[in-house]
């Protein structure tokens, strides 16, 4: 971009270290030489709020929650209007959000559900982790969801699509061409042939081939090989596993 970027910047849940460390960025003149920021959120006695949603009255989890909901709601108007080049949103607490009547599990689900798009999360390490030369992504093929319930969303649609946006992103956004992405097994040793469950052979290996990843691989060594430079990127089948791996890899990096 030849401008600096216009970006809404949403407070989450106000109750929370939302507007505290938004406050803290606004200020930060680093980030006003990069950017300009649009604040979006509830008013605020101690914050000044570009595009208000409501107001904060120190009210329920609910209220919480329903303000949450609409200040992302609003930068995605922005987005969709061509006000703003791009969307950072502060922390939601999902319990609150969902009082608040909106029944998503994150922003994740939210972004996705009111853009019409196929999204997936990832989580990029800028720096390697000590002693390994590559930088690590992780993307997750099912995200917010009880454990007992990953069997039942990790479909072929989901490995599929997670893959599809994330050869895209590391097209776009990290200038890698042909991309190499692992996917990593569900279970133990993926399954060790059947041994210890069938779903590594009888569905994410069938996927894998359609999508053109590598896999599926082992949860305790696909993220080892691809900080040694094996992989662009790792599809995790669902949150801890990916989250766990990336986070100590790469926690305050």
């Amino acid at each position: 971009m030849s401008h600096r970027p216009r970006l809404a910047v949403t407070l989450g849940d106000v109750r929370g270290i939302g507007p505290e460390i938004v406050a803290a960025a606004a200020a930060d003149p680093r980030v006003r030489a990069a950017a300009e920021l649009r604040l979006v959120g509830p008013s605020l006695a101690t914050l000044h709020v570009d595009e208000r949603v409501g107001d904060w009255g120190q009210g329920s989890e609910a209220d919480a929650g329903r303000l949450a909901g609409r200040s992302v709601d609003r930068a995605i108007e922005l987005a969709q209007r061509g006000d703003v080049d791009g969307i950072v949103t502060a922390p939601l607490d999902k319990h609150a959000l969902l009082a608040g009547g909106y029944d998503f599990p994150g922003h994740t689900e939210l972004l996705a559900a009111r853009t019409g798009q196929s999204v997936a999360m990832m989580l990029a390490a800028t720096r390697p982790a000590a002693g390994m030369p590559n930088p690590l992504r992780v993307v997750l093929a099912t995200t917010h969801v009880a454990l007992r319930d990953v069997p039942r969303v990790l479909t072929r649609e989901a490995i599929l699509d997670a893959a599809r946006v994330t050869r895209a992103g590391l097209r776009e956004w990290f200038g890698i061409e042909s991309p190499r992405i692992a996917l990593c097994a569900l279970n133990p040793h993926a399954g060790d042939g059947g041994r210890f469950g069938r779903e590594d052979d009888a569905l994410l290996a069938p996927a894998a081939r359609e999508a053109g990843l590598v896999g599926p691989l082992p949860a305790d060594t696909v993220f080892v090989r691809a900080m040694r430079g094996a992989f662009d990127a790792v599809v995790a089948p669902y949150h801890d596993v990916g989250m766990t791996a990336i986070k100590v890899a790469a926690f305050r990096r």
